[in-house]
């Protein structure tokens, strides 16, 4: 699998992260772990389905994905390419008014999200189109179609940066306390705007980064990272690779 990723335009890049083309030339299961922010897909060719309990679900081409709290098993088909749009953690909140918590869990057609004419006209268009500069620029035109510049949200800002910069190790209770703002208030306003509890972040931001350092020290940094005993950790990690540590670090093939 070949993975390559593309900056958006300096206009989109307060919302998007990275435009990310996969390539599989042979039939490959790609594990894709949880991430902090929302992704569309767009599928170019091929196939791509969702393996879960054995089964396995095809995915309608596009399609949009909310948070998620554990791993995924992504199987794409021989000759099969997508482009991923990876938001910024809040940057979704700026193409649609609806609230990030209702895709928690959640991967459904994009058609669901926005326009069924428009959406099959950009898989349409995408198909058509050879290069990926123009597959690109297709997609970059039509997002800034729906792009409604606002005010941001500096308080969730705020939030996202402490929590990331202490690799989700910060107590909520704490955090809530210093940005001057309610328990309650600061969870449904986070929701809204991330696509999760401020909890429920702070652990996928704390185990992604064990997961990325590998197992050098691990034990170390469980509890660095407030753990009070391995079994818990263990569990969930479990959860959110779909592996124990020492199988995780074994194969450590992820996106």
């Amino acid at each position: 699998m070949k993975v390559t990723d593309y900056k958006p335009k300096v206009i989109l890049r307060p919302y998007i992260k990275t435009f990310r083309l996969i390539e599989s030339g042979n039939e490959i299961i790609n594990r894709v772990l949880p991430m902090t922010s929302l992704a569309i897909s767009f599928r170019i060719n091929g196939q791509i389905s969702y393996i879960s309990d054995n089964n396995c679900e095809s995915l309608p081409s596009s399609t949009i994905s909310g948070l998620r709290k554990s791993v995924r098993l992504i199987n794409y088909s021989e000759n099969t390419s997508a482009i991923i749009i990876l938001f910024t953690e809040t940057g979704i909140s700026a193409f649609s008014k609806m609230p990030a918590h209702e895709l928690f869990e959640k991967t459904v057609s994009l058609d669901n999200f926005f326009n069924q004419k428009e959406i099959h006209q950009i898989e349409s268009l995408l198909f058509e189109n050879q290069g990926i500069e123009q597959k690109i620029s297709i997609i970059e035109n039509f997002l800034l179609s729906k792009l409604e510049v606002k005010g941001r949200d500096d308080l969730i800002t705020a939030a996202i940066d402490k929590i990331n910069s202490t690799k989700g190790s910060l107590k909520i209770t704490e955090l809530a306390k210093s940005l001057y703002i309610s328990n309650d208030a600061f969870e449904k306003r986070f929701r809204k705007t991330v696509g999760t509890t401020p909890k429920k972040y702070s652990t996928i931001v704390k185990l992604s980064s064990l997961a990325k350092q590998g197992d050098i020290n691990l034990l170390e940094r469980v509890f660095e990272t407030g753990y009070y005993d391995q079994p818990h950790f263990n569990k969930d990690f479990k959860l959110f690779t779909g592996q124990s540590p020492t199988d995780f670090y074994k194969i450590n093939s992820f996106w």
